[in-house]
């Protein structure tokens, strides 16, 4: 009995627990008001919350607000605007007071003591929005934007970065963390670097780099950024980053090819580095050291297991129990230096190629190689000094070059270096420096510089005697050092050094092939991956070129048959386009396939049809005309725009000014309102206007029009004719043709008739010109509230 009503007393303790569990978490959700943190009324729009929202995201932002809570505070903005911001989060959070979220944010720890009952939510193992348990990926690889744009993308030119997108309340994170932390120990000592992007901080980074959904793997190698598709296992992920390199980063090198390898310093004006190990695949590690000094060393591996390279191993005694890599300089048969030990790690390797990066003797083949060989002087105790040598790169200069180097190997002193220079590929640095002025190629000559800033300003010395490479050249330049030790001030002279020219800018098509490959390769990898969100702009990119092709082709092919049957009709399609009338003129909007064009008269009965009621697309050309310039301008106009005759949406009329002049004058007063055309200011202005030869073109649906006016461009009938209808002044601004009152067209005599004539006539001498920009659509639009009245078209004849 007793033991029954233990039982019975226990259960509703379990159930005032459960009910105090589901209190107290109701109570946690409903502490953070997203309204509140915002500021922001329930009845605001989202226009006012997204305002609001980048306000309070710039002023507490952890780079930018420094102050104890602002982090918790910004993770509160950001969940409150991903609540509000979400309509249907919106409506179950004024509703019900919560969202489908339901568990708690914006706090730093888990457990919660509601009066006298401690629950710790870390029992149910939900690692989550909990920013001091990210002990490994957010706190020492976090990525921000600015740290992105000027920290990752330069680095990545000497080595790859692999990236990982992340959130708060992603699962899938969770179950690749282990791999991921895997990988990072790995290919961190590696030189890899890492960094990590949650997308609840760092949302602008993560559209930047392309990345839409968590967990995502990226990799970014030369400023360029390309996903991982594959499963998250170790191994994919090394060779994800293996296959971020170049392809010909190192080269393989045997019995066969070692002599050419190694000899190929003075063309490529770099030391030569082997590593020999047993391993067939060249390790990773050397690969990324080949990627980071690319610049100053060329790379080989020699396979120890090959039967190939044992003349190699014999040749330079190699130890076959331990990698060993050796450096060759100027001297193919003996190393400059050699490295060997087991396990060989990153810091060796690096401080072993640090120390190796030039040649004894190197060529100054650009700016950014005199740069390091001859730095800036910075104090007066870390003075360089750089000994120059120009001299030619033909066969006679080998005997004085092959001095220099000897002499140089030789040298003990840590702030002399040597370098040399061909005339012919730095003439611009050798005219200062031996101010010659004639194109006489002078003897070799050395001189001895000191750098003092970086615009180009040295100070130096030349060594008397020139350079032949002989004993007597030795002991001066000898001796010129040894006072220039004691005696800085002997280099008496300063000059301002041009920039040196890129001698290796030659091999640009080169580098240009293996970056086609490189991107060739990327986009096959991201086609058979169905990477279509990453794919979509190249594929649009290619797409719209092949289509433009392909238009330009056809467009092409269309103008080259209409210009082939030009020749032959023109006399025909002038006469057809001067009998057009209402009565025989075709009203159809499909343009026909003839050698004439139709030109439809516009009137009372055709407005409609030709204006009023256009499909929607179609434009009428219509030609202003009178009874008198009717032929003359009639078959002009033809002539004209005979090319565009094969568009399906244009249409050409003319219309009778003698018949319609009101439509005309209440048309353009409408443009004018609307749009505020140009009229003449003078006291033209006045006088009736004269409209023969304006062209307009007619959009019916969009109730808009493009106008053309009339420009004279004849030579015949010199100056006078300028004044006449259709002249216009030289200047920018065209003014209007001359009024009926000054050019009566029907009371003039022979002469003066015959020259109007020809003046009329080139009133459409530009037409063409304006049709092309008609159909380019670069025109002027003048909108209209409505089309004139039919009133207006039968005005008074």
């Amino acid at each position: 009995m007793a033991r029954r009503t233990r039982m019975f007393l226990t259960f509703p303790g379990i159930v005032v627990v459960c009910l105090h569990l589901l209190g107290g978490s109701m109570e946690t959700a409903n502490e953070v008001d997203p309204y509140k943190i915002l500021g922001v009324t329930k009845s605001a729009s989202q226009a006012e919350i997204k305002k609001v929202y980048k306000r309070l995201v710039r002023e507490w932002h952890p780079d930018k607000n420094k102050n104890e809570g602002a982090e918790d505070m910004f993770i509160k903005i950001t969940k409150s605007y991903e609540i509000l911001s979400n309509e249907e989060k919106r409506t179950n959070y004024d509703r019900y007071g919560q969202t489908d979220d339901t568990q708690p944010y914006g706090h730093g720890h888990y457990g919660h003591r509601h009066d006298h009952f401690y629950f710790d939510e870390s029992f149910f193992h939900f690692p989550f929005n909990n920013k001091g348990n990210r002990e490994f990926a957010d706190s020492k690889y976090a990525l921000h934007f600015n740290q992105y744009v000027n920290d990752v993308v330069p680095d990545s030119y000497k080595r790859p970065y692999l990236i990982k997108i992340t959130s708060d309340w992603c699962f899938s994170c969770i179950h690749i963390e282990p791999v991921w932390k895997e990988v990072v120990l790995e290919l961190e000592a590696l030189g890899v670097g890492i960094g990590v992007v949650d997308v609840g901080y760092e949302r602008r980074l993560a559209n930047h780099l392309g990345a839409h959904r968590t967990p995502s793997i990226l990799g970014v190698i030369n400023g360029k950024v390309t996903f991982f598709h594959y499963a998250v296992v170790k191994e994919h992920l090394r060779q994800f980053v293996e296959d971020l390199l170049p392809q010909r980063l190192v080269d393989k090198v045997t019995d066969r090819n070692d002599f050419q390898f190694l000899n190929s310093w003075h063309e490529q004006n770099k030391p030569h580095v082997l590593l020999f190990d047993q391993v067939p695949v060249v390790p990773l590690l050397y690969k990324l050291t080949a990627f980071a000094y690319k610049d100053y060393v060329q790379f080989g591996y020699v396979d120890q297991g090959l039967s190939e390279t044992a003349n190699l191993l014999k040749q330079f005694n190699i130890n076959t129990y331990a990698p060993t890599m050796l450096v060759f300089k100027e001297s193919t048969d003996k190393p400059a230096d050699i490295i060997q030990a087991k396990g060989m790690k990153k810091q060796i390797i690096d401080e072993f190629i640090t120390n190796n990066k030039f040649l004894l003797v190197p060529r100054l083949v650009n700016q950014k190689l005199f740069d390091e060989l001859c730095p800036v002087k910075q104090f007066h105790r870390r003075r360089k000094y750089c000994v120059l040598l120009i001299t030619g790169d033909e066969e006679s200069y080998t005997i004085g070059n092959q001095a220099f180097l000897t002499f140089a190997s030789t040298n003990t002193l840590e702030v002399v270096r040597f370098a040399y220079v061909y005339q012919r590929l730095q003439q611009s640095l050798c005219d200062i420096l031996l101010k010659t002025k004639d194109s006489t190629p002078p003897p070799p000559q050395v001189f001895i510089l000191e750098r003092r800033n970086p615009a180009g300003k040295v100070l130096y010395k030349e060594v008397a005697g020139g350079w032949n490479g002989t004993d007597e050249d030795k002991q001066r330049l000898l001796d010129e050092l040894e006072r220039l030790q004691k005696d800085p001030s002997i280099l008496n002279y300063d000059a301002m050094l041009p920039e040196l020219n890129n001698e290796f800018a030659s091999m640009f098509l080169i580098r240009w092939i293996y970056t086609a490959y490189d991107y060739i390769s990327e986009i096959l990898d991201d086609i058979l991956h169905n990477n279509w969100r990453e794919m979509m702009p190249l594929l649009s990119l290619i797409f719209s070129a092949l289509f433009i092709l392909f238009g330009t082709v056809v467009v092409q092919a269309f103008s080259d048959s209409s210009e082939d049957g030009k020749s032959k009709p023109k006399a025909k399609e002038g006469t057809k386009a001067e009998n057009g009338s209402p009565g025989s003129s075709s009203t159809s909007s499909r343009p026909p396939k003839k050698n004439f064009v139709e030109v439809t008269e516009l009137t009372d009965i055709t407005y409609t049809s030709n204006l009023v009621k256009l499909r929607p697309g179609h434009m009428n050309v219509v030609l202003v005309l009178t009874d008198a310039t009717k032929n003359v301008l009639l078959s002009k106009f033809a002539k004209e725009v005979y090319s565009f005759t094969g568009s399906l949406t244009l249409h050409f009329s003319f219309l009778n000014m003698d018949k319609h002049s009101a439509w005309m004058e209440t048309l353009l007063e409408f443009a004018q309102d609307a749009m505020q055309i140009d009229t003449e200011e003078d006291d033209c202005a006045r006088h009736k206007i004269d409209y023969t030869g304006y062209v307009l073109a007619l959009n019916g649906h969009k109730k808009y029009l493009c106008l053309f006016k009339p420009v004279y461009t004849g030579e015949e009938g010199g100056s006078s004719e300028e004044e006449g209808p259709g002249g216009a002044t030289g200047g920018g601004k065209r003014s209007r043709s001359g009024s009926r009152d000054d050019h009566p067209p029907r009371r003039s005599t022979p002469r003066s008739r015959s020259t109007a004539t020809l003046q009329i006539h080139h009133k459409l001498d530009r037409l063409g010109l304006w049709m092309e920009r008609l159909m380019e659509g670069t025109l002027p639009r003048y909108y209209i509230p409505g089309w004139p009245g039919l009133d207006k078209i039968t005005g008074p004849k």
